[in-house]
């Protein structure tokens, strides 16, 4: 665990080849990437590889929050509210959330 936050932390420093993600979609892939790896469990590669995501994108908004001045605790309730909303959605089967999904699965950098 504690290497998987390292890790991350480390691939956040390293990642503005990627370019700048705004606040809304790091939450918006946050609740995503945290609802299909609660939906899907840890036993599976795909169900690592989403925890993998949900902390990227959970740092990953946290980082983006403090850049635009907004406080952990409602960056925190914002990414709350994406997941409870990713669940509903993917629990659903939309289409939009899961396409989003895999955007930002694509997005992720290997965590490994």
């Amino acid at each position: 665990m504690l290497f998987a936050l390292t890790s991350a932390a480390l691939m956040l420093q390293a990642a503005p080849s990627v370019g700048l993600i705004s606040y809304d979609e790091a939450v918006r892939c946050a609740g995503l990437t945290q609802a299909a790896s609660e939906l899907e469990g840890s036993e599976s590669a795909q169900g690592r590889r989403l925890y993998d995501a949900a902390l990227y994108w959970s740092l990953a908004a946290m980082q983006a929050a403090t850049v635009a001045g907004k406080p952990a605790p409602a960056a925190e309730a914002d990414q709350t509210r994406a997941r409870i909303a990713a669940v509903r959605q993917l629990n659903g089967d939309a289409a939009e959330a899961r396409a989003t999904l895999l955007r930002c699965q694509q997005k992720t950098p290997n965590l490994g």
